[in-house]
């Protein structure tokens, strides 16, 4: 959530007017991520964040408003856009689209314990459940087209073994089929900063737009290589185990997807060790910019062809 446009206290005034939230008493820059630029607002009636979308068209947005809404109505714990006084939730603000929503309790967990993983395995189950009815679908943006499309993009800033490793595993995805998996409105991006804990209670799932429709199992890995994972990519078991064991209490996985699980979080890990050089070899223009190790990914992706992580 990087800061791309600077937002003065009076243009925040007169874009607050939009709403009956109160004037803003304060507003905040938020530094993590990279897509968006993002900032806390406070008022006498509550916090928010305000988003304004810096990639993403216009055209594009309503869906994921809607999504949002349908899923925090249907009893999750995820933010709830706030509808202006002209009853729409996307307005605009210095030329760009902008969203208001609802502020959740709570903050990320960057040491999380096997506790941790199964309130969030728990809920990733039951977005995905309650997604099902949706109704509305999009399509996965970051799918083997875009894969092939960033591997000649970074083909020449890359070492030969790591130029070798994508190769290889771009192949490998390319002839992996996931479309007879169980599907649905996934939200791609469950990492730890996008789950807020308020003491022992999950109390958020934010960060929704990249949600897309996808192979569930697909969701559970992205999830499962960030919250599992010890530093230098090996596989915390307990907390794995724990993750699993919680999305499981809610959703059974079927043959199919226990026969895929390893391509599954090998998919995972190429997506975002991708993005990741993406955004080191062609970093945005902002403020505040946070450009994760992508590092970090290519080591998950190297355990992950070892065939870690048994989805037992």
């Amino acid at each position: 959530m990087s800061v791309y446009t600077q937002i003065t206290s009076r243009e925040l005034a007169q874009f607050m007017k939009r709403y009956p939230c109160g004037a803003p008493l304060s507003h905040k820059g938020i530094s993590e991520g990279i897509e968006n630029t993002n900032y806390f607002v406070d008022t006498a009636q509550g916090g928010y964040v305000l988003t304004l979308f810096e990639w993403l068209g216009r055209d594009e947005l309503p869906w994921f408003m809607d999504l949002m809404a349908h899923v925090a109505d249907a009893g999750l714990p995820c933010p709830h856009p706030v509808a202006a006084r002209d009853g729409g939730y996307l307005q605009e603000l210095k030329g760009k689209p902008a969203v208001l929503i609802t502020r959740l309790r709570g903050r990320s967990v960057r040491d999380p314990d096997a506790r941790h993983c199964a309130l969030v395995g728990a809920a990733l189950a039951q977005l995905h459940g309650a997604a099902q009815n949706f109704g509305r679908r999009r399509d996965n943006g970051k799918d083997i087209a875009w894969f092939r499309e960033q591997g000649r993009r970074l083909d020449a800033h890359l070492g030969a073994s790591d130029r070798e490793l994508l190769r290889s595993e771009i192949e490998h995805q390319g002839a992996r089929d996931f479309s007879a998996l169980p599907r649905g409105i996934i939200h791609t991006d469950l990492f730890r900063d996008n789950v807020l804990f308020d003491g022992p209670r999950l109390s958020g799932l934010i960060d929704f737009y990249d949600a897309c429709e996808g192979s569930l199992l697909y969701d559970l890995a992205v999830t499962v290589n960030d919250w599992c994972r010890r530093d230098g990519g090996g596989v915390a078991g307990d907390r794995c185990e724990a993750l699993l064991a919680g999305y499981r209490e809610r959703r059974a996985l079927q043959p199919a997807e226990t026969s895929a699980w390893q391509d599954a979080l090998r998919r995972a890990a190429l997506r975002f060790w991708l993005s990741r050089l993406r955004d080191r070899c062609f970093p945005r223009r902002g403020e505040i910019t946070h450009i994760k190790d992508p590092g970090v990914f290519r080591d998950i992706l190297l355990d992950c062809r070892a065939g870690a992580a048994p989805l037992a």
